[in-house]
């Protein structure tokens, strides 16, 4: 029977549900958010498009972050060798999280927020999200003083975390000047998604690795230096790409060009990571949906973060797609296959251990579901690319209105609107296999 090695690796169990009940949140408002492209009066004015993009995009960086949390406290005790140093302090910090994130995403229902793109979280909501950070590293500093050894991974896992701290803090800087609030406000929402939590993503990469596939630890370790020495190279001047327009030098097109073109360079490494260390595996784990999950997330990742992203990166391309729909395939795609289904695959992993089931013969619901949310992801991206490419071309060549554009490629909506819902089918057969009596104890 599978099951945890130490006892408090448990406390990461309400974490995977909250992260679980969250997706379905931000998948409902999703839709919404679809429906409305179609139908732009679609529960008007109770619930308008601002307000449930919003809370589309900030139920996704909750449940992603609490995601990682779980999948923290989860992997630390088996890298340290060592149970974690308070798991009072974990539950207590894991219901703040939601508490918190309960009462922002209901504020903005009643227009209470800070109106700060991404960042629309009112002061004391940011304040209540740094004590909640501070506390989950400092359970997590002592968790690693308190055990046997500390590895690559927990080291890695640990500076990400850090760095998702300290660059939220830039959240609090609001300059008058729009250039300069645009400039810091790209060290929150760039060096997030394509720093830290990159290193995030390949430490919980690699542990699954060396769990799935029996490989050498110190393989993987080596692959580990490698990703994240390309992710800081490319990542931190790569958060040039979003200067090109909004005043600041002309040197930053040059810069931003080079070190944005380089991006997919640490998750192209990670496919080759995962693919080679599959080949090269000494054991054939019984859990196939945490291994599909798991090199899934590593191509999805470059397809989404490193492929569509190349595709508009370049300042001549992103002079016509920038402010199009093309971000938003790029966006999807990336977030998806980066970050949600890192989190799924620790998640597939985990929760039958968790739950001491150890039962992997009958899979077939949640390798349903990883197939038909990553198809509907590929043809959302596809979908909303080729809204992009129209949507340049005629009101950035052509010179129709923004509305005009609208108009034209509303069939791109309509397509897109029917593969959100067959990716939401696909969720609710995660969610039941999730919450199936089969995979309890």
């Amino acid at each position: 029977m599978t099951q945890c090695k130490y006892e408090s690796q448990r406390v990461a169990y309400p974490y995977f549900l909250i992260a679980i009940l969250l997706f379905a949140g931000q998948i409902l408002f999703g839709l919404i958010i679809g429906a409305q492209y179609v139908w732009p009066d679609f529960l008007f004015p109770a619930i308008p498009f601002n307000i449930a993009r919003m809370i589309h995009i900030n139920l996704l960086v909750v449940w992603i972050i609490f995601g990682f949390m779980g999948s923290a406290y989860y992997l630390l005790p088996e890298e340290v060798e060592g149970e974690i140093y308070s798991t009072k302090l974990a539950l207590i910090d894991c219901y703040l999280f939601l508490v918190g994130g309960i009462i922002a995403i209901a504020g903005y229902l009643f227009r209470w927020h800070d109106g700060r793109e991404f960042l629309e979280q009112p002061t004391i909501i940011k304040i209540a999200i740094v004590i909640v950070v501070l506390l989950f590293i400092f359970n997590m500093i002592m968790t690693m003083v308190k055990g046997r050894k500390r590895t690559s991974i927990s080291i890695v896992l640990l500076g990400g975390f850090l760095g998702l701290a300290v660059f939220y803090l830039f959240a609090f800087y609001k300059p008058a000047n729009l250039t300069e609030d645009k400039f810091y406000w790209w060290w929150v929402v760039h060096l997030w998604v394509e720093g830290v939590w990159e290193l995030i993503m390949a430490s919980l990469l690699s542990f699954l690795i060396i769990k799935l596939t029996g490989i050498d630890r110190e393989v993987a370790e080596k692959w580990l230096y490698i990703i994240i020495g390309l992710t800081l190279f490319t990542g931190i001047v790569g958060t040039g790409h979003h200067y090109y327009w909004i005043g600041t030098p002309a040197f930053w097109k040059t810069w931003g060009a080079w070190f944005s073109a380089s991006e997919p360079l640490p998750f192209l490494a990670m496919v080759a990571f995962a693919f080679k260390m599959v080949r090269k595996r000494t054991r054939e784990h019984p859990n196939r949906a945490a291994v599909l999950w798991t090199v899934g997330s590593a191509v999805m990742a470059f397809l989404g973060a490193g492929v569509w992203g190349f595709m508009h990166t370049l300042p001549k391309i992103n002079y016509y797609t920038h402010g199009t729909q093309i971000t938003a395939s790029h966006g999807h795609l990336a977030f998806f296959g980066a970050y949600a289904m890192i989190v799924l695959a620790m998640i597939s992993y985990a929760v039958p251990n968790i739950r001491k089931s150890g039962g992997f013969a009958n899979q077939k619901a949640e390798i349903l579901a990883f197939w038909t949310m990553v198809i509907s992801m590929i043809f959302i991206a596809i979908t909303l690319t080729g809204a992009g490419i129209a949507q340049a071309y005629l009101q950035r060549v052509v010179g129709l209105s923004y509305m005009e554009t609208q108009g034209q490629i509303a069939i791109f909506y309509i397509v897109r609107l029917f593969f959100g819902l067959t990716f939401a089918a696909g969720l609710i057969i995660y969610i039941y296999d999730f919450f199936s009596s089969s995979k309890t104890a």
